[in-house]
């Protein structure tokens, strides 16, 4: 279902502080993991996953922080799938405007799973990193499962070549309002989302390998990528460029969650950063 041109944005503007909440904590996870992994790094340590980061949060203000992430990843999923069924970004019901809402409710749902990792964490103290080897194995048992394999490592790929895409020709910028802060952390907004999806694609192509080798111990998130990293000349400064990216990255999901502009939800007389960027030249 997609909503009309015509619209009150008082109709959707409760979607408003979900979206907001969401990207919040999603900047949070973000900000903790790429920090915390850098902070190791600069200690003689190496970078960490998501999963093994949270795990390190377990008590104290750390507990404070899981609490916040899960509530933000909840958020964050509702966000994408209310943004998919009511279109509030204006994709359009074309085969591209379907294929982007999807990746919405995809991109919720994996969010939703990084919920999940801190409120496991906060409950039963989780521990190891093994729940994308032990998907994968049970991919790769089912019938014609290397196949299936190869194919969603093709579409993480390409979901990571849109956030390069995104970054690189900065079509991030109709998103956002225009303002002083949006202005100046432009640079960093651009290279977090360059950042993001090489790390996605480094996912994918992973994903891939793992199902061209039949080895799944070779697929994983951003531990995996960090490990995979670390196997290569210059591999602790590559990590390092990956975790200032992804700070970056944080930077730009903050930025979001305070200006980010919903085409059905919003004014529509708020001048977006592109238009403003597009008047300075």
């Amino acid at each position: 279902m997609s909503a009309t041109d015509s619209h009150d944005p008082d109709d959707f503007a409760w979607a408003v502080p979900v979206m907001r909440t969401g990207y919040g904590g999603r900047g949070l996870v973000y900000l903790v993991v790429a920090g915390v992994s850098l902070w190791s790094l600069f200690h003689g340590g190496s970078a960490e996953g998501t999963k093994q980061v949270l795990q390190k949060l377990s008590s104290g203000w750390g507990a404070v922080v899981l609490v916040a992430i899960a509530l933000g990843m909840a958020a964050y999923a509702i966000w994408r799938v209310v943004d998919a069924v009511w279109d509030l970004e204006a994709y359009g019901s074309e085969m591209k405007g379907w294929v982007a809402r999807i990746g919405l409710v995809v991109s919720g749902l994996v969010h939703l799973g990084i919920g999940g990792i801190a409120v496991t964490t906060l409950v039963a103290r989780a521990s190891g990193d093994n729940g994308t080897s032990k998907l994968v194995s049970t991919i790769l048992s089912a019938p014609m499962g290397r196949i299936a394999l190869g194919v969603i490592g093709l579409i993480v790929i390409g979901a990571g070549g849109y956030y390069l895409y995104k970054g690189i020709t900065k079509a991030y910028l109709k998103h956002l309002q225009a303002n002083e802060v949006t202005r100046r952390a432009n640079i960093v907004l651009q290279a977090g989302l360059v950042a993001q999806g090489v790390v996605i694609v480094i996912m994918g192509a992973l994903i891939v390998y793992a199902a061209y080798s039949y080895d799944p111990s070779s697929a994983g998130g951003l531990g995996k990528v960090f490990e995979w990293l670390r196997g290569h000349p210059f591999g602790q400064f590559l990590t390092g460029a990956i975790c200032v990216g992804l700070l970056g990255f944080a930077v730009f999901c903050f930025v979001n969650a305070v200006y980010r502009i919903v085409p059905r939800a919003s004014d529509p007389d708020i001048e977006t950063l592109k238009q403003s960027l597009e008047n300075d030249d």
